[in-house]
């Protein structure tokens, strides 16, 4: 794997230093990647490394994965952070599942700019977006190069069978495992060592399950996302950001195709750049301050903008192999009770 690795590497001063690239080199440097989260390290195999340097996931680095919220809170690191700790995930658990791999990191080529925050606008759908980018290139041909397939990649992000990486039953996948954690760690609300609590952790029916006290400990971080989701923090500056891209497609020549492929430094690129978004552009990023969030409707005002919360993500693990209903009702009741958050919001400019 070595000798394969230094054949891949750039000629010049970056092959010379190739082999003192740190571990957490996202470019296949090393031929072993370290997430720093979890602090699983993964030997990289070639289809890997090809795939790291493809415009989809080198995009990913430049992407918020916490979206808008970006800029109210910590959560700064970017969707390829998260895809590589999926990946790492998918390693740990399933290591010798090649295609599995390669589904963790390909699942989330298809998010637009600044991540879920521009999701539906204009009928973009990131899961639509990432099938299409599998089966062009450049990602089609570095699958082929490695024997794998596009549609088999397509088939294991898949609804059936159900798939550990994105389980979509109601249970608890590792993709949204990785969310909920590091997304903990941002906020400083994580009160397990990762390493620790992926010791407790395993997989059983295509989910994550883990002893009772280490479900209470995912339940209290899954119950706070979505908690920051219904907060100011995340309604108002995702709220105003969507209405902004909306004036940004009604006011320039700018196509949704072509918004849905931007970088976040694109993005806010493209609002300075447009008289109808400019003033407003800069508000949000440095008077923030001034948007003012009410949760339901707001009768007879005519300020402001209404917010409709998309979704409110509540997977649950299995506690010791057995549905959490079942196992530890207590803390169903905990995930049960997120149903009563509001998601519906009038927000204004101050």
């Amino acid at each position: 794997m070595e000798n394969q690795m230094e054949e891949s590497a750039p000629q010049g001063s970056g092959a010379a230093a190739a082999g003192r690239a740190v571990p957490t080199n996202v470019v296949g440097m090393s031929p072993v990647f370290t997430d720093p989260l979890w602090r699983i390290s993964v030997r990289l195999n070639p289809v890997e490394v090809d795939l790291l340097r493809t415009e989809p996931l080198r995009r990913l680095h430049f992407v918020a994965h916490g979206g808008a919220s970006t800029l109210s809170t910590l959560q700064s690191y970017s969707r390829l952070e998260h895809t590589l700790g999926v990946l790492a995930l998918v390693a740990h658990f399933r290591p010798e599942d090649q295609l599995l791999r390669v589904a963790a990191l390909l699942h989330d080529i298809g998010h637009l700019p600044l991540s879920h925050t521009l999701e539906g606008i204009s009928g973009l759908d990131h899961h639509a977006i990432g099938l299409r980018l599998l089966r062009t290139d450049p990602i089609q041909p570095a699958l082929e190069k490695h024997g794998l397939s596009a549609e088999a990649v397509i088939a294991a992000l898949g609804e059936q069978p159900p798939s550990p990486l994105t389980n979509r039953s109601g249970l608890l996948s590792l993709d949204h495992l990785d969310s909920y954690v590091r997304s903990g760690r941002s906020a400083g609300r994580l009160d397990t060592d990762p390493a620790v609590l992926l010791g407790r952790i395993d997989i059983e029916q295509a989910a994550v399950s883990a002893d009772r006290e280490t479900a209470a400990s995912l339940v209290g971080l899954i119950c706070a996302e979505a908690r920051l989701h219904t907060s100011w923090d995340n309604v108002g500056p995702v709220s105003a950001v969507r209405r902004l891209a909306c004036r940004l497609l009604d006011h320039t020549t700018l196509d949704p195709d072509h918004l849905a492929r931007m970088t976040d430094p694109q993005l806010w690129s493209a609002f300075d750049s447009c008289a109808a978004t400019r003033a407003e552009s800069a508000m949000i990023r440095y008077e923030l301050h001034r948007l003012q969030v009410t949760a339901g409707p707001a009768p007879g005002e005519s300020s402001g903008w209404d917010y409709s919360l998309r979704k409110i993500y509540s997977s649950a693990p299995l506690v010791e192999g057995q549905r959490i209903e079942v196992s530890a009702p207590e803390l169903a009741a905990e995930l049960d009770a997120l149903r009563s958050l509001p998601t519906e919001f009038r927000v204004r400019w101050s």
